[in-house]
């Protein structure tokens, strides 16, 4: 692997952040850190999830989820039950308002690319995705030689 090649992608990777503005301490002019939005779009995309299922899809540390969980709980963002199929589990659900605040997020996150996307053409936002398809398949596929 060439410095030139490791250079060019975190140069990228630094352009793309800075465009939609993850380094800010608050993902778009809300009060969620992008860890915590994360966090509160897969609870909101599962029906009942454990933080175990948090933890595998984001690959955060557990201790780290643990204070946002006990935040969002504060916060009545979230709330805790047993799971019906097994009592020993925990499951973790959005609250009506934490179902809010998430379709708040969503929604402003919908609109920044719908902002981000407008200048361009159809044919220019339909490369663009597939251009994204192909990295995200390139980066998940198996290493060559394996």
């Amino acid at each position: 692997m060439s410095k030139k090649t490791i250079r060019e992608v975190r140069a990228f990777n630094r352009f793309y952040t800075d465009m939609i503005g993850l380094l800010d301490r608050h993902l778009l002019h809300s009060v969620y850190s992008l860890s915590e939005a994360r966090v509160l779009f897969e609870i909101a995309q599962r029906s009942g999830c454990q933080a175990s299922d948090i933890m595998s899809a984001m690959q955060i540390d557990k201790s780290y989820l643990s204070r946002i969980l006990k935040k969002f709980e504060k916060e009545k963002i979230i709330a805790r039950e047993r799971s019906r199929e097994d009592a020993r589990a925990v499951v973790l659900c959005l609250t009506k308002k934490g179902r809010q605040e998430f379709e708040l997020l969503n929604e402003a996150s919908d609109e920044q690319i719908r902002g981000l996307l407008s200048p361009l053409t159809e044919r220019q936002c339909e490369d663009l995705v597939g251009h994204m398809k192909s990295i995200a398949k390139i980066l998940a596929s198996p290493k060559a030689g394996d």
